[in-house]
């Protein structure tokens, strides 16, 4: 069954997470994180969004 849409509320902080199936890495090395991070970054700036990451 599909997750139901997020409740998106104006000014209040959603907790999301990148993670990969069954907690596998997501990125096949560093060049690949760098490029998601960028787009991260970009679409963020784009769309107003504040982000506060911590890479484990």
């Amino acid at each position: 069954m599909a997750r139901l849409p997020r409740l998106c509320v104006p000014d209040v902080p959603q907790h999301i997470i990148q993670r990969g199936n069954n907690r596998q890495v997501c990125f096949a090395g560093t060049e690949d994180f760098a490029a998601y991070a960028g787009w991260l970054g970009e679409y963020a700036r784009k769309y107003e969004v504040a982000i506060h990451a911590e890479r484990n």
